[in-house]
């Protein structure tokens, strides 16, 4: 009887793969054979003055649409990437008078249902113990919530959102990836933190910004559990004693206006279509409001459109408007004239929508379906009003550079006021009490 050989390690498969690899040149998480990841997105060219704030404002009642609390939560995640994807600062959730309750149960269930007399796991243990805490049957409050929860850099999440049946399925989310989303050992001039309760005397604070074993002191004194934005030295995190940082506080915006990276968006909620206006948050409100609309009545694709006051676009020169705050405002399952017709504070009637828009467009002429869900149509609108609001961003640049006088008389402030004395809405104090 003959004796087997013993088998090489070169016949087992996975050695021969291991060993197709290292032909490959991956040098890193970031390295691929046709080419590097990108490490960050491309900060914009121009100067914070020159480039548009771009909202959009979406129903709530979108998620009541969804069957489940996975699709609903799904649904919150694909319009939170389209507005990482496109730079969008401020995302609205209004109310248009047209949403249902949510059902407050799951139609998921794992394994078999528990019959009496069993052992509780450790699962259904944790979910007694959120008994007190109701999943957001208003659909409003839940797509708010995911939003917030998503823009949110992820190692500051647990001190803003503790454990909530409205995030029971967050690992459904998809990332968003943004710059403010620093990796661990990333080196960035700018970071979110929390303020934590630890004294550093009467020269300012300590803020976890999300670098190991590292707090940074502030240059001022604010309330711990408050969200804030610190400039860091990228030098510091070398050469900083060990345990701490030098930082200062600067305004959310400043990422965006200093170095043209962008820095996330803010969620605001709305009562009423009406309040998506009346509640703006930038001086002098909205100069450019955009209406989406299958029954616009101007394309996209007309070779002439652009984006214009009505008087304005019936010029024949094509001289591009300039505008400082940018609105899209999406309707739901219904259409934005529904809403008119629900907000009884509206002197317009539903025929009527478009007087409340220098822009009444139909983003999708040739559709191919009955319907666009909303999720759809916010991703189809921002991609084709990008360039337009682009070209916005380019033509302030060269009317800049015609008029030098006026260019000097903008005053750029270094040091930026911090407003919220009081407690941000997204305090954590609930969590740490």
């Amino acid at each position: 009887m003959g004796f087997m050989k013993k088998r090489s390690n070169d016949g087992n498969p996975s050695n021969k793969r291991r060993q197709k690899s290292k032909g490959n040149n991956f040098t890193g998480p970031n390295q691929h054979r046709f080419g590097r990841v990108m490490a960050q997105p491309p900060k914009l060219k121009l100067n914070s003055g020159q480039y548009p704030t771009v909202s959009i404002a979406v129903p709530g009642s979108v998620v009541s649409n969804a069957q489940t609390r996975e699709l609903q939560t799904q649904l919150a995640g694909q319009i939170a990437r389209a507005a990482v994807v496109f730079r969008v600062d401020e995302v609205v959730v209004f109310d248009d008078g047209l949403g249902s309750t949510l059902k407050t149960l799951s139609n998921y269930k794992r394994g078999p249902r528990r019959n009496e007399g069993e052992e509780q796991t450790s699962e259904q243990s944790q979910d007694k113990k959120l008994d007190h805490q109701q999943p957001s049957t208003d659909p409003h409050a839940f797509l708010a919530r995911i939003l917030q929860y998503c823009e949110c850099p992820q190692y500051l999440r647990r001190k803003f959102f503790p454990m909530h049946p409205d995030l029971q399925f967050a690992g459904l989310l998809p990332p968003l990836d943004a710059p403010h989303h620093l990796r661990r050992g990333d080196v960035s001039s700018f970071r979110e933190g929390v303020v934590v309760d630890k004294d550093a005397g009467e020269d300012g604070s300590f803020v976890d910004c999300g670098v190991p074993n590292t707090l940074v002191q502030i240059d001022r004194v604010l309330s711990p559990g408050l969200r804030c934005t610190v400039q860091l030295d990228p030098k510091s995190y070398a050469t900083s004693k060990k345990g701490s940082m030098k930082g200062i506080v600067v305004s959310p915006t400043t990422p965006r206006d200093q170095d043209g990276i962008y820095w996330g968006y803010t969620t605001r909620m709305a009562s009423s279509i009406k309040a998506i206006f009346d509640e703006c948050p930038y001086d002098g409100g909205y100069d450019m409001k955009v209406g989406t609309s299958e029954r616009g009545d101007v394309s996209i694709d007309n070779p002439k459109f652009r984006l214009a006051k009505k008087d304005s676009m019936k010029k024949s020169d094509g001289a591009e408007e300039r505008f400082n705050h940018l609105i899209i405002v999406f309707g739901g399952v219904a259409g934005i004239e529904e809403s008119v017709d629900a907000d009884e504070s509206m002197p317009l009637s539903g025929e009527d929508s478009k007087k409340m828009f220098d822009v009444w467009v139909n983003i999708a002429p040739y559709q191919g379906s009955r319907t666009i869900r909303t999720e759809e149509a916010v991703f189809i609108t921002l991609s084709r009003l990008s360039p337009y609001i682009a070209k916005n961003g380019l033509a302030s640049a060269e009317t800049e550079k015609a008029s030098p006088i006026k260019q000097k008389a903008v005053v750029k402030t270094d040091d930026v006021e911090f407003s919220d004395e009081a407690l941000s809405d997204e305090s954590s104090d609930d969590e740490q009490s």
